[in-house]
């Protein structure tokens, strides 16, 4: 599993505090020579049992082609140059747009077998709200533009949970989105991060936080219409067409090494975590070992969040079994044959589930 970090944005949304740049002239080259100068570096600790890559962000779809294809070509001469099981590419809808069937085309010509979407909403005011580039026809097309250009795994995101978010506007985004009909759809809650704007906003009382109330009935429409469409809640975030879920990112809920490149990005080596700092080159990497209860909340928190749920044996030896049965008496948990896993009804207070077992 290889995952690289694009951080350039050519804005930045209301509510992200992820790290990302407006690129400046000398960016992009020296970000490419950076993360291509750490593939070679870091070659040996790349594990192909689960060949996929990834490109995250920010805003990958900014990456001029050339950069992208010398990252892959650094990739191949490492002999880590796929086949992959899984290509994903994030993309900004309004770079589509812009850059038309033909970047589409080239990111397949260059293995990418599955796109990642970021519609966030489908109505406009919110869009803009959230300071998203794209507007909803334009979202609209994005999807429209992949299918043409031979995408058979799309997917999109959606947000839900703002307290701006009036709960007509979320059932229409939800219609419309699966009038796209995608392959998947990750659909996440808001928070409100760290130094992004809106932090800002609800410090200075301009801005207040949705109910709970109000996010549980928006993500148990969601559940509700997409289960109906034929799609398997098979994590609390994501839902896709059988046979379509995702990869890479099920790796990380099964706790697989992975190998981040690029500025910010967190590599995970099975025992220990490491992170590169935040800087388009010359980025620094500092690593952490996990303690047993680190793994152990890790491998519990996880694998509680899938469908799938956790190893029985496992969660028997780690937790209290009072607190299992009670749990399940309560229906908070099922036991399936050798796995524990929470309902999909209770999939949206999982955390509070999951802290009573730890």
């Amino acid at each position: 599993m290889i995952y690289i970090h694009v951080p350039f944005c050519k804005s930045f949304c209301t509510y992200c505090d992820f790290y990302s740049e407006i690129p400046q002239e000398g960016m992009f080259e020296a970000y490419t020579k950076a993360v291509c100068k750490e593939i070679k570096e870091r070659a040996g600790e790349m594990d192909s049992t689960l060949p996929t890559l990834y490109f995250g962000g920010g805003t990958p779809s900014v990456l001029p082609l050339q950069d992208l294809t010398r990252i892959l070509l650094a990739l191949e001469e490492c002999g880590h140059g796929g086949p992959y099981a899984e290509f994903t590419m994030e993309v900004n809808p309004e770079d589509i747009v812009e850059k038309g069937l033909p970047y589409l085309e080239s990111l397949r010509m260059l293995g990418c077998n599955r796109i990642s979407i970021g519609l966030q909403s489908l109505d406009d005011d919110l869009l803009r709200w959230m300071n998203r580039r794209h507007n909803a026809e334009h979202a609209k097309k994005a999807v429209q533009m992949a299918r043409e250009a031979g995408f058979e795994n799309i997917s999109v995101d959606l947000i839900f949970g703002l307290s701006v978010l009036k709960d007509q506007v979320w059932e229409r985004t939800i219609d419309e989105t699966l009038e796209l009909q995608p392959e998947h759809i990750s659909c996440y809650q808001l928070t409100v991060e760290g130094d992004s704007v809106l932090a800002h906003r609800l410090e200075a009382g301009e801005y207040e936080e949705a109910s709970e109330e109000q996010c549980a009935l928006q993500y148990n429409l969601l559940c509700r219409k997409l289960h109906a469409a034929g799609y398997t809640h098979y994590e609390i975030s994501n839902f896709a067409k059988p046979g379509f879920e995702a990869k890479h990112n099920g790796g990380y809920w099964q706790r697989r090494p992975y190998v981040g490149l690029g500025p910010s990005a967190h590599s995970f080596s099975g025992k220990g975590r490491s992170w590169n700092s935040e800087e388009i080159s010359g980025y620094t990497r500092s690593e952490e070992s996990l303690s047993v209860e680190d793994e152990f909340v890790e491998t519990l928190m996880l694998s509680l969040r899938t469908a799938r749920g956790a190893d029985a044996e496992f969660v028997e030896a780690n937790c209290k079994a009072s607190d299992i049965q009670r749990l399940i008496d309560e229906g908070a948990l099922v036991k399936t044959g050798r796995r524990y896993r929470i309902p999909e009804n209770r999939f949206f207070v999982s955390d509070e589930i999951i802290r009573e077992l730890i």
